[in-house]
């Protein structure tokens, strides 16, 4: 693991008898000024530099990170704990309904009710000092057709100023489509600041935003690497993901364009995922892969955040192809065909580096807005153990559509990563 955070660990450990902090509320105001807008916490100037998702807490500390964001309440008093602990802020979730998912805004009884829950989620958390601001919802205009969503949104907003005086309120869209956030100018008055997600789109949001006539604050809520809506896709309709190498160029060039640049409205950024999941693939949103390991990908942030790049350096992988293919080349294997992988990755700290395939069928699981997907089960038998940056693939006897991994690993917690989707036919 990275030197810093090594450092940070060993000294919570050795802080880790000091008495808790006073459970009061920290006040959080928005402030306009000639400017533009800033964050205040506890009087101060506060930008956040967060990460969407609350594993491995203390890496956020130790990489210069300040706080988390979550999609709603579900174990919220262990992720304020840890954030209590490491000196984090929480932007915390409050999960409203999305008529995708068979929820009625015309239904008032309905509505009422989960106002009610909601209120009974707020008044238990207002008073942790960790909490930072309320979001309420995440992409409500995801697939919906009801703008009656929106005055829920607003009643939501305003129960929250009602009863806690301390915390601002956001809503949290996907994209800076100007329709959607026409709504909310007009509809959720009570809506303090504007949270986004975006992804390919992050280079340009700070005129899109102004294209959109949003003249208020925002947080960008969840960026991360090119969408695998947003990329290319083989014939077969399989997405193309980038490797972790283009994953850190495109991390850095987009934040550096955007949220480091827009003094006037920006309050700052939830980057997208502090943990792993399996959306598409196992490696496409997370910043750590399953075993934990972290990819070039952290070292941008490590520097985004603080100015300092890590101690150690996670491996590069300048390219990866299968039969002499790239990914975007629509790779096509007969059955039982032999075919060459060629993975080229480095390490720039000289680490030696041990390698790790793995053959997974393309995921059929597929779902929308983070919706929860399965994992395909691995395939066996195609790899030769052991095997290096040069290695070969033992095509399925099965015919369809499959997706080729690399692992490069340097022994220090980093890894490159890369895959190819191919198909048997």
């Amino acid at each position: 693991m990275k030197h810093l955070f090594l450092t940070a660990t060993l000294s919570l450990a050795l802080t880790s008898a000091a008495p808790p902090r006073a459970a009061a509320p920290v006040k959080v105001t928005v402030r306009h000024t000639a400017a533009g807008y800033e964050l205040l916490r506890g009087g101060q100037p506060y930008f956040v530099k967060g990460a969407g998702g609350s594993q491995y807490p203390e890496r956020i500390e130790a990489y210069g990170g300040n706080s988390i964001r979550t999609w709603g309440t579900g174990g919220a008093d262990k992720v304020l704990a840890d954030a209590n602990q490491h000196g984090l802020t929480v932007m915390l979730g409050l999960d409203v309904a999305r008529e995708r998912h068979g929820f009625d805004y015309n239904d008032a009884a309905a509505v009422a009710a989960q106002l009610q829950r909601i209120k009974g989620e707020v008044l238990k958390y207002k008073d942790n000092p960790a909490v930072l601001l309320w979001g309420i919802g995440n992409e409500l205009n995801l697939d919906y057709t009801n703008p009656k969503v929106w005055d829920a949104v607003n009643d939501i907003a305003r129960m929250i100023h009602e009863v806690d005086p301390n915390h601002p309120t956001s809503t949290v869209l996907a994209g800076a489509s100007k329709k959607e956030i026409e709504y909310v100018k007009t509809r959720c008055p009570a809506v303090d600041i504007l949270s986004i997600n975006t992804y390919a789109g992050l280079a340009t949001l700070p005129q899109q935003v102004r294209d959109a006539s949003w003249t208020g604050p925002y947080l960008v809520t969840e960026w991360g690497p090119t969408g695998h809506w947003e990329g290319p896709q083989t014939p077969w309709k399989a997405s193309v993901e980038e490797t972790s190498s283009q994953k850190a160029a495109v991390y850095r060039s987009r934040y550096e364009a955007s949220v480091k640049q827009d003094k006037a409205q920006c309050l700052g950024s939830y980057v997208f995922l502090w943990g792993q999941k399996q959306e598409r693939t196992p490696t496409w949103y997370g910043l750590f892969t399953e075993r934990g390991e972290e990819t070039e990908v952290m070292d941008v942030l490590q520097y985004e955040w603080t100015g300092q790049w890590p101690k150690n350096r996670a491996p590069h992988i300048a390219s990866f192809t299968l039969g002499g293919q790239t990914a975007t080349e629509a790779v096509t294997l007969k059955p039982g065909q032999t075919a060459p992988i060629v993975a080229a990755i480095t390490d720039p700290d000289k680490d030696k580096l041990t390698y790790r395939y793995e053959l997974l069928p393309e995921s059929t699981d597929l779902k929308q807005g983070g919706d929860r997907e399965s994992r395909p089960q691995a395939v066996a038998g195609a790899l030769p153990t052991g095997a290096g940056g040069q290695t070969t693939l033992t095509a399925p006897a099965q015919p369809g559509a499959y997706r080729l991994f690399v692992y490069g690993e340097d022994g220090h917690g980093n890894v490159a990563t890369g895959n190819i989707p191919f198909l048997v036919q």
